[in-house]
């Protein structure tokens, strides 16, 4: 545990277990997903907001390694289709890298709420 993570009340076994397994199911049955079950988790064990979006996003940049063989392997993924979005994801990325060091704890987790809400609802109606 870091300096920085003191105040975190460390995950057992079991809780770090059935967290890393529902982010997989999620990110392999979603294409991602798994920042739901993350961050509101590594948030509960006490880790710093920010550190809960950075960690989650590691985590589900390696899920989606494993999700993306897996879907090139049974062929599914298009190709062309993920190229047209990358630039402009990378972009995306970039300043959502930026201006996450920026924003104060309670707004980050503010906009996560709204979006989560958001995101259901259109799933919901649509």
């Amino acid at each position: 545990m870091s300096a920085n993570t003191n105040s975190m009340k460390e995950l057992n076994k079991l809780q770090k277990l059935a967290i890393g397994g529902a982010a997989g199911v999620l990110n392999g049955l979603f294409g991602a997903g798994g920042g739901v079950v993350t961050v509101p988790m590594l948030e509960r064990s006490g880790l710093e907001q920010r550190k809960c979006h950075a960690t989650s996003v590691a985590l589900v940049f390696m899920l989606s390694l494993v999700s993306t063989t897996m879907y090139a392997l049974q062929g599914k993924l298009d190709y062309g289709k993920t190229l047209e979005f990358v630039p402009s994801g990378i972009v995306g990325a970039l300043v959502g890298a930026i201006v996450l060091k920026k924003v104060n704890n309670t707004v980050l987790k503010r906009i996560f709420g709204v979006i989560i809400i958001v995101s259901a609802i259109r799933m919901l109606i649509a």
